[in-house]
């Protein structure tokens, strides 16, 4: 039987947490080359590279992340384990990693993974935000438990893995108030020579909206294209343009950034998918994420 050093696994750990090796010998009181040498080992007794040098830095290997995250399972258990025997209070949590794509408006992401915070046990909510494609392969190593994301996993993709429907919705247009007064009468030809503000054009409701001005001849002039839809709104809220937003969220976006409604578009289609290595969702916190956004959210 191969027995695992558990020194090892704690310094590699620390490195890992501290983001180098200086301080994490800070916080071991152990010298760096004690720490690198100690890593060495259990990279030698894995048969895998868990770091590479990035620069003056260290970043985890695809196999430094699996064993990363086994590491703090196993760590957290021995915290839990002394609490349990000390006799303080444990209630350990239910761990829900969660990966979201940087496309997605932050309004829709909240609305989204506010059921699973209120689910009767406690949920620990570790979100990572990046492109899908880092996700998928976060997904892959099992460092996320659900990847969100506006469209699902592409057919050719090598990584094993299930697309979910959460739900659907159509496309509103909001404007400070000066601005929409105009727009809205005649609504959506009032948007050809309109200034709007869009998202950039590798997102899904850029596609869908550039379908449909074509289908519809309107030619908006473009002020700005945006990868942040937190961004995209604030320039909205100073006035710079209208800008799309999904219409699941209207009363949120118009109470937060102070804007007023133009109109309504069915026609464009917003999709949010959940994305998961099982085919049939079995952890309880992305169950209810599912539930709530087909029930509550969603038309």
């Amino acid at each position: 039987m191969e027995w695992l050093n558990y020194h090892h696994l704690l310094y590699f750990w620390t490195v890992a947490r501290e983001g180098g090796v200086a301080r994490a010998a800070e916080r071991l009181h152990l010298t760096h080359p004690t720490i690198s040498g100690q890593i060495r080992e259990l990279e030698k007794s894995l048969g895998e590279k868990l770091f590479v040098r990035v620069g003056r830095g260290l970043q985890l290997t695809e196999m430094g992340r699996v064993v990363f995250r086994y590491a703090d399972e196993i760590f957290g258990l021995g915290r839990e384990l002394v609490d349990t025997v000390k006799g303080r209070p444990t209630g350990r949590p239910l761990r829900l990693a969660v990966g979201v794509d940087e496309v997605l408006p932050k309004l829709i992401v909240r609305k989204l993974l506010d059921p699973a915070l209120r689910l009767p046990d406690r949920v620990r909510l570790i979100v990572y935000e990046a492109s899908g494609r880092e996700l998928f392969g976060r997904l892959a190593d099992h460092s996320l438990d659900v990847v969100l994301t506006d469209a699902p996993i592409p057919t050719h993709s090598h990584i094993k893995a299930y697309s979910h429907l959460l739900g659907e919705c159509g496309v509103s247009w909001f404007a400070v108030a000066r601005i929409a007064r105009g727009l809205r009468r005649n609504f959506p030809k009032s948007l050809s020579a309109a200034p709007v503000l869009l998202p950039i054009e590798s997102t899904a409701m850029r596609r869908g909206l550039d379908t449909w001005f074509e289908k519809n001849a309107l030619h908006p002039s473009i002020v700005a294209e945006f990868a942040d839809s937190a961004l995209l709104k604030a320039f909205g809220q100073d006035g710079h343009g209208a800008f799309p937003a999904p219409t699941a969220v209207e009363d949120e976006i118009k109470r937060q950034y102070d804007v007023q409604l133009v109109g309504r578009v069915d026609e464009v289609r917003e999709r949010f998918y959940a994305i998961s290595v099982e085919r049939r969702i079995k952890h309880p916190a992305v169950a209810a994420i599912s539930t709530a956004a087909r029930d509550e959210i969603f038309d």
